[in-house]
């Protein structure tokens, strides 16, 4: 397990948003309350493989009864000068695990980490906290968040984003979307896990904030995303979550398939 120390601090209230609770859905349409698991892992770190295990088993199985796990791999870059360049790290991920450590008092980043709902971290490879944890976060209101069909423009994708007019409206909310490889493989031939297949799911392409949640008193939200040039576009989903300021609370998620 690979650590470095993060250089950013800061100090963040949990305060959740003065609205009505109306205004918030206990349950996805699917009578399960989204939960957003993101793992911070490497190609280049030995201690990884399990928890890429462990999101993939979150994924498929969906183990916790009320809850609809949404999962988001995110490659960081700084194992990639340690013997293997992971394809699909970037450093944009490396800032956000940073703000993370520095919001919930981590002393540095590390590989792999697991953190649910923005506000709980532990280990990646640690199933009985993974489970605790989600369950806990499945019990909380959440923004009834939906999404359009996505269209697809060549290596573009767009769509909107919507909340049921009702629902609350607030600036000190952000929204992010991202476009995810539902599964990917990789040979790796050098360092620590040379010689290994690696398997993973929820593998972020590209991650881009859209918005605001007051943005969506007017209506539906558009936005584009671009795929990665070795993508395979139809196959990709489409994540797109609210997140208080400074990587707060997830208050809401949900996600859908590129292809109907």
């Amino acid at each position: 397990m690979l650590q470095i120390r993060s250089f950013a601090t800061s100090v963040l209230s949990l305060f959740f948003l003065a609205a009505p609770i109306s205004a918030l859905s206990q349950a996805a349409p699917s009578n399960r309350t989204p939960v957003l698991v993101e793992l911070f892992t490497s190609e280049g770190c030995s201690s990884c493989p399990p928890a890429d295990a462990l999101l993939a088993k979150l994924d498929h199985d969906q183990p916790i009864q009320n809850a609809e796990i949404i999962v988001l791999g995110e490659h960081v870059d700084y194992w990639d000068n340690l013997g293997w360049h992971d394809r699909f790290s970037s450093h944009q991920y490396t800032e956000r695990q940073n703000q993370y450590s520095a919001r919930l008092g981590v002393d540095g980043v590390y590989t792999p980490q697991m953190i649910v709902d923005g506000t709980d971290q532990f280990v990646g490879n640690d199933s009985s906290h993974a489970h605790r944890s989600i369950a806990s976060a499945a019990q909380k209101a959440k923004l009834n968040l939906s999404l359009s069909r996505p269209v697809v423009d060549a290596r573009k994708i767009s769509a909107s984003v919507s909340l049921p007019a009702s629902s609350v409206s607030s600036s000190r909310v952000e929204l992010y979307a991202a476009l995810v490889d539902p599964t990917d493989i990789t040979d790796v031939r050098n360092g620590e896990n040379g010689g290994r297949r690696l398997q993973h799911v929820g593998v972020v392409r590209n991650l881009q904030r859209i918005g605001s949640l007051k943005d969506l008193a007017a209506g539906p939200l558009s936005f584009s995303l671009n795929a990665p040039g070795d993508a395979n576009v139809v196959n990709m989903r489409v994540v797109v979550f609210a997140q208080l300021n400074d990587q707060g609370t997830v208050l809401g998620a949900v996600v859908i398939d590129v292809k109907p």
